[in-house]
This record gives C-alpha cells, structure tokens and sequence, in this order.
C-alpha cells in the first residue's frame, strides 16, 4: 500500500527560463486528446485540483462545459524555451476573445463574445498539472439544453470511441485522484513522500474516518486554498487502497516555525478522543516565551491504535524535518507509549497529570469516602518531596481504603515514574508539568469544539481559533516590550530579570522572590569539598493547613551551581525560593547565566537559530531548511513592524529595498555570458 499525499508548489521557480507564446488557433494545440467522458453533475472547477496530465486536466474542463453547454479551447501556453516544453495553460470559453476583422466581402459573423470565463493550469513537479485560477462566469448565454456541438466536444467524443474511459477525477477526499510517491524525502518542505520502508503504511486497513456530507470538501478546499498561500504549509494524508481516508495531518507555516524554538517540550492534546468527540483531533503543543499554548500542528486519527499513532507521529516528524522533541507528554495509555518509543525513542515520554486528574470521579466516585480518597491521592503525587515519602503516602491510602484490587490505580502506581512529579525531577519541562494541586490547563481548541462539532464546523473556524491565539500573543509581545513591570521588593534578583524575561514569565518569576520572606533559618548543614547542604524552611499554607516544610538545597562554589530538592528550576524554568534564599545568604547578588533562559527572554524569537543537537543529517543547503530558517528570522520582523506606524513604514521600505537587491541578483544569473 503506497502512501498519498497533497502537496505543493515547488519551492523555486526558475522563472528566467520561459517563454511566452500566443496560440491564437489554441484548439490546435489540444489537438490530442484523452479518452474522458462527461460526468453527470460535474462539480465545477477548483482552485487546486491536480491531474496526471495535460489532456486529462483540458478533458476535465471540456467534460464541464460540454455539460454546462460552451465549447473551450487553449487561448495561451507557456513553454520552457529550451525544451519547448508546455508549463502552463490557460484554458479558456470558445467565446473568449475577439476574431481578426476579415476583409472578405461576406465575412462570416462574429461568434466570440469576449468571454471571461476560463481556467489556467500549471504544471508542478514535472509531471502534474494543477489548477491555480478559475473563471466560472460567462458573458454570454450557456446551457446544455442548446443542441450546438462545439469543436472542442467533437474531439472529445471522437477520441472517447476509440478507447475506453479512464478515471475520472473527482472532488471528493476519500476518492479523490492522489499523486502517489516512492520515497521519503527528510528535507521535505511540504514536498513529504513515504515509502513503504518507513513503516507509516502498516495501519490496520478496516479503520478510517467516517466523512459526513461536506467534510471532504471543507477540508481539501482549505489544504488546497492554504497552500496556494502559505507557501510552507505542510499536509499528508494516508488513503487506503479503497479511496478511504484513514489519517489526516497537516501544520502551518508559523506551527513549523515557531517548532523551532519551542521544541524543547510538546504535548500530544488528545482530549477530543479522551471524551469521545465527534472530531478524532489530535494537536501537538508547546509553550512559548509568553508561557502561552502554542499549535506545533494536528490532524484526525482514524483509530486509537498503535499504527494509526505511528503514522501520526511519523508525519508531524518529518514535517519538522526529523528534528524530535526532548520530552513528549501523552495521555496514559498503552498505545501512545509503544508509538512514541518507536517513533521518538530518545525523548522522554511522559503521561500528563492533569488528564490523570480529570478522571478521578470517573473512575473513584462510587467509592465510599471517595473525597477523602482524592486528597490523600493529590496528597501523594504533588507534596511529596522525596520518593520514600510518596511511596509511604500511597501505600497508606491503598491499605487504608481497601483499594489493592483497583486495576486503574494499579495501573497508575505501575507508571508512576512517568507522571508522578518527584520520580521526574532530572527532566526540563518549560512549566508544561503540573507540580501542585491547584494548577489546571486547558485544550487548545477548548472552548471552540464541543462533543457534537463536526469536522467541517471545525475547519471552517480553525483559521478564527489560530487568528485569536496569535493576537494573544502579539498582545502579549507588546506588553512586554513596552510596558515597565511593577517592583514588588528591593531584591536585586527581580530588578535583573525584570529587564530580561517576558511579562508574563517575569511574573511568575516575581512570586518565588517575593517567597524568599515565607523562607526563614537558611542553615548550612553538610560540606563536601565544594558541595556545602543547605536547609531552607518555608512556612506552607495548603489550603486551610498550615505547616512548615524543610527543603533541602545544594550549592557548588566554584560554578556557582545550585540544586533544590523542590527542582522548580527543573519543572517551571527558573528558581524558587529557596535556592534564590541560598544565593542571597552566599552574598550572590545575580543569578547565574546559566538558570536565565533565553526561552523566556523577549528577545527568543530575535536570536539566531543553532542547528538542533543530534541533527547531523540536516542538510543546511537544502532549500526547504534555508525556507524555513528565513521564515523563523522574518517573524520578528513582521511583528516589530506592526507595532506603529513608523515602524510599518520602515519595515516596508526596508523590504522593498531588500527585494530590488534581490531581483538584481536574479538579473545577473539569468544574464547571457560574455563570449
């Protein structure tokens, strides 16, 4: 079973090559046509739809107006002027146009209108032919009922009894006419093929998606309308050999850039398939220097099934050219952790808390003293420091309640060490982790998909959900470059980082120095060598308890290296209270380089980009790697110059002064060599 794909326009046009050429008898040049036939209720021309060849795109076309009732004919091609090979086409109504003035004495009657009805086709990897403009409306009075047989339909029925139909394209997703590819290209800038090697074709063929009326076309309008402008947009499609949908990914321009800086940790959102949702969405998420979910991109999943998983997986890999993340949170579930082992092995698969949390009345709410269940549980998995003291806690409340043959706790002590806090404290997380009570987060499209949203309610307001997430990121850019943040104490550690991290980062940053005064006794209890153990207490309020906590912290001297047993730094991105105390009763008055993130700063998205460690088969001159590199470092451009109107002007000017210099290096390529 081969893979299928939809995908794209290439990434350079070697536009200095061609010639124009006006065909003024045009139908000549469609002379050879292909054995098509009229479709009954032909669906009209569309901006995207892709053939195997010229004449079955000008038999596609001629089909439509045989039906609707005008002939058609090429009116302008396009050759390569080496090769006299035929790149583009505009397919136009008989009537388009105007007839030379004849100087005969009875000249024959003026037929063409003018006719602005038309469509233009343009070949795309070398061996398809795609539709990039449509025309639909006429000037002149069409209709099949009119019993006129125009030269173009002659053909066409002429060459049709000569040999037997072939397929005929259609519209429709789960039977639409795919291009098929041998071989995975890992450079691939939406230009994705698969092979069978890679092992994205073993699904289990009896599971796809269930298409309702509407949803294959709102969903192959929006790939074909996104990539005609988004010129990185990524989509894959997995098709089985019946024409049946079975997988569906795809990821935007901004979702593949911002990959790179915020690859660090990702999410697999799967809460559409948790509550059994009509859409079976799947987002990939991350978090950016705002602390704010962002799309790393999504598609629906035919099956929960290891296979369709890995399929998934493998996409949205390739999409961000192999480059996979650190640490990857999934729901728990057995599935999910057999494909992100094959697929990412070298990351850290983690199960996410909160949907473990979300759970809990579902699967512990007709137990007696269920409440009392749950705050021993929450007891265990967010207070304990160390892991004897999380062992003795669950322990306690298994024996206590009478809960040893409960097969879902059962299941959740067996992979405590992938979503229980203190088993996870040697792994960065950028704060996606719970580690108290009373955090929560929320789906992505939370508040935008319900139970009942169909697929193509869902891809008609995708573009509105994105548009709102962005605004609320450029909200917050602005903010934090243009507004000054409020000092709470006279620390010298809020005073550095105010300058440095975002509004928002800084804030939460901002709480832990203000908890430096819930600390008190900061005591040094341990020397070893450059190693001096500290104890820091904290009075803790946990909702109406009250108690105090020792926490026990590491300094290393030499590199001013410093270590809490709470590991905040580990989970959130940058110190707690209690390491902050250490350094202040050292007479550290900044913190060290090395615990200042540049994923928080304001400038993330202005420093350059380093090639991601473990990457040695990118290929830095790939054009698809130099596209999206230049895509990432124009980002911040593009929102510096939307925050007033000078800097508009500026940024404008700028990109036209940059586009001329480049349009005269194209000029001096494309010129003739002296002889």
């Amino acid at each position: 079973m081969e893979e299928v794909h939809l995908n794209s326009e290439p990434l350079f046009d070697d536009g200095n090559e061609y010639e124009f050429e006006e065909d003024a008898n045009a139908m000549d040049s469609g002379g050879e046509v292909s054995d098509a036939q009229p479709l009954k209720g032909h669906t009209p021309p569309t901006v995207g739809l892709e053939f195997d060849s010229f004449d079955q795109a000008y038999d596609f076309y001629n089909m439509y107006g045989k039906e609707q009732g005008f002939g058609i004919r090429v009116s302008n091609s396009w050759f390569r002027s080496k090769r006299k090979e035929r790149y583009r086409a505009k397919l136009s109504c008989s009537s388009a146009g105007f007839k030379k003035k004849s100087e005969a004495n009875n000249p024959r009657p003026e037929t063409r209108t003018g006719c602005p009805a038309m469509i233009v086709i343009r070949l795309v990897d070398s061996n398809r032919w795609r539709i990039v403009e449509v025309q639909l409306e006429h000037n002149h009075r069409v209709s099949p009922e009119i019993k006129r047989f125009y030269k173009s339909h002659k053909k066409m029925i002429i060459a049709a009894k000569k040999t037997q139909p072939p397929s005929k394209p259609v519209m429709h997703m789960h039977v639409i006419k795919l291009y098929r590819a041998a071989a995975i290209n890992s450079g691939s800038n939406g230009h994705l093929s698969i092979s069978r090697g890679d092992g994205i074709d073993s699904i289990d063929h009896a599971k796809y998606l269930e298409l309702k009326e509407g949803d294959a076309h709102a969903l192959y309008n929006y790939f074909c309308r996104m990539k005609l402008t988004n010129p990185n947009f990524f989509y894959l499609m997995d098709v089985d050999d019946d024409g049946r949908l079975r997988n569906v990914f795809w990821a935007d321009a901004r979702s593949r850039a911002d990959y790179a800086y915020f690859s660090d940790t990702v999410a697999v959102d799967s809460m559409c398939l948790a509550n059994k949702f009509e859409i079976p969405l799947i987002s990939f998420i991350g978090i950016n220097h705002h602390g704010q979910s962002v799309l790393l991109g999504c598609g629906f999943i035919g099956h929960e099934s290891v296979e369709h998983f890995v399929w998934m997986f493998r996409a949205w890999l390739k999409c961000m050219l192999d480059h996979p993340p650190q640490v990857i949170f999934t729901d728990q579930s057995k599935a999910f952790q057999s494909a992100i082992s094959e697929v990412f092995p070298k990351a850290h698969h983690c199960f996410c808390a909160w949907y473990i949390m979300q759970r809990l009345h579902e699967k512990l709410g007709g137990l007696k003293g269920y409440e009392v269940i749950k705050r021993q549980l929450k007891r265990s998995v967010f207070n304990s420091l160390k892991l004897a003291e999380f062992e003795t806690s669950w322990a306690d409340m298994i024996h206590r309640h009478g809960l040893r043959d409960n097969k879902w706790l059962q299941s959740l002590y067996e992979d405590r060490q992938m979503w229980v806090p203190v088993y996870l404290k040697d792994t960065f997380f950028a704060g996606m982790i719970l580690i108290q009570e009373s955090e929560s987060k929320s789906a992505f499209f939370d508040g935008y998909v319900h139970k009942h949203t169909s697929l193509k309610e869902f891809v008609d307001k995708y573009d509105l959900v994105l548009h709102r997430k962005h605004l609320k990121e450029a909200m917050a850019e602005l903010e934090s470059r243009n507004l000054n943040c409020e000092l709470k104490t006279r620390c010298n550690f809020e005073v550095q980082l105010a300058r440095v991290y975002t509004k928002e980062i800084f804030k939460r940053f901002q709480s832990e120095v203000e908890g430096m005064y819930s600390c008190f006794n900061t005591r040094q209890i341990n020397v070893n060598g450059t190693i001096i153990t500290y104890i820091v207490k904290e009075r803790v309020v946990t909702g109406k308890e009250k108690e105090v906590r020792n926490y026990e912290v590491l300094y290393e001297t030499s590199q001013v290296d410093i270590r809490c047993i709470c590991s905040l730094f580990n989970y959130k991105g940058y110190l707690c209270r209690h390491a902050l105390n250490v350094l202040n009763y050292n007479g550290v008055e900044e913190i060290p380089r090395q615990y200042i993130l540049s994923r928080w700063s304001k400038d993330c998205k202005r420093q350059p980009l380093e090639i991601p460690r473990g990457s040695n088969d990118v290929d830095v001159h790939n054009p698809a790697w130099w596209h999206n590199n230049l895509y990432r470092r124009a980002i911040p451009i593009v929102e510096q110059g939307a925050r007033s109107k000078d800097h508009y002007k500026i940024t404008l000017h700028e990109l036209e002064e940059l586009l001329n210099k480049l349009d005269l290096v194209e000029d001096t390529l494309s010129a003739p060599e002296n002889v």
